[in-house]
């Protein structure tokens, strides 16, 4: 926490640390809003997944999803607030790159899921570095409370990430190869 000098007097401190409270805020509506879409999105993926190790993969992530919306909104208790969500933009985009997918790639083929694979690690990734972000700005604010909450997600995003680089490495995208030779 930056302390008052004399040339930085102490309403600017004040002004800067309800600025990140604020900034707080405002990133966790937006990645409770982003959760609360996904979760509409993976029934979707997961039906049109083929590989039943992906399709496991897209329902464990659904259910996590479920549990971080939890977590988001415990965030928001400890932080006396009620959970609002703020439409995220982001995640809005990258669920249409992922419905454009479902459009483009035949249906029932190896290369969906590779597809999906790229389109859920992007979201993976916009989700990591979110939560990654927010549990430093909740250290930064004193938030220890907070920023343990978002970090058992951080977790799960970042192992969910792992597992999707997994599938597609071990399996998926040699069958997409092996199925296009054909």
């Amino acid at each position: 926490m930056a302390t008052p000098t004399r040339s930085q007097p102490a309403t600017k401190v004040k002004d800067d640390r309800t600025l990140l409270k604020e900034l707080l805020i405002d990133e966790l509506r937006d990645i409770y809003w982003a959760e609360k879409y996904l979760t509409k999105t993976m029934p979707r993926l997961l039906k049109a997944a083929t590989s039943p190790q992906l399709a496991h993969a897209f329902e464990n992530h659904l259910m996590q999803s479920l549990d971080q919306i939890t977590r988001l909104e415990l965030a928001f208790e400890m932080m006396e607030l009620h959970p609002r969500a703020r439409k995220c933009e982001a995640m809005e985009g990258l669920v249409k790159e992922c419905q454009q997918m479902l459009q483009d790639m035949p249906k029932g083929s190896s290369a969906l899921d590779a597809g999906l694979i790229i389109c859920v690690q992007k979201i993976e990734h916009y989700e990591i570095a979110a939560y990654g972000s927010l549990v430093q700005l909740a250290k930064t604010m004193g938030r220890k409370d907070v920023a343990d909450i978002l970090h058992l997600t951080l977790v799960e995003e970042k192992e969910t990430d792992e597992l999707l680089t997994e599938l597609a490495v071990s399996g998926i995208n040699l069958d997409a190869v092996h199925e296009e030779g054909q």
